[in-house]
């Protein structure tokens, strides 16, 4: 629960510091977010101040908020892939490792959408960025249950006769 609340918390933070500080930056030129939907990065180019700060306060934020936790996550993982590793039998280890391979594929793809927040200014590519923002927002929630439902023999097994019927074309 304590994680959660922590969570929860830290995150409508976050939020709440980058709007107020949004809302002090003056705004010129043009009135278009070359993007697919309003998200800061791309808000405070069109601003007419200088916004180093804010860009240091986005990467300092990125590490704390999304790639520390994914970290932790990671971590964690090691150290279960290591007690997995120890179960002598081979069905055990195979059942085991099916349980948590598909939420840590999510997690780990999940963590891509740091690559918006922390790419450097000079690499600072608007395409790149919002090739990045559609997977991180529109693809990886349809993979989900994608990923989730491989655990499923059924699944699993359709997939597969479907892959043999197209190599086989």
């Amino acid at each position: 629960l304590s994680l959660v609340l922590l969570s929860c918390c830290s995150g409508n933070v976050v939020s709440v510091v980058q709007t107020a500080w949004v809302f002090t930056l003056t705004f010129c030129g043009p009135r278009r977010i070359n993007y697919f939907f309003c998200d800061t990065p791309p808000l405070i180019t069109l601003s007419c101040t200088d916004t180093s700060s804010y860009e240091k306060q986005t990467t300092v934020t990125t590490v704390l908020v999304i790639f520390t936790p994914n970290c932790f996550i990671l971590m964690s993982y090691a150290c279960i892939i290591s007690s997995i590793l120890k179960i002598s039998s081979a069905e055990d280890r195979c059942k085991t490792f099916s349980t948590c391979s598909s939420h840590l594929i999510v997690v780990t793809y999940c963590g891509s959408g740091t690559l918006i927040y922390l790419r450097p200014k000079s690499s600072n590519l608007q395409d790149t960025k919002k090739v990045l923002a559609l997977i991180h927002t529109a693809v990886t929630p349809m993979l989900n249950p994608l990923i989730y439902s491989l655990r499923n023999k059924e699944v699993k097994e359709v997939l597969i006769r479907t892959m043999d019927k197209m190599m086989n074309k």
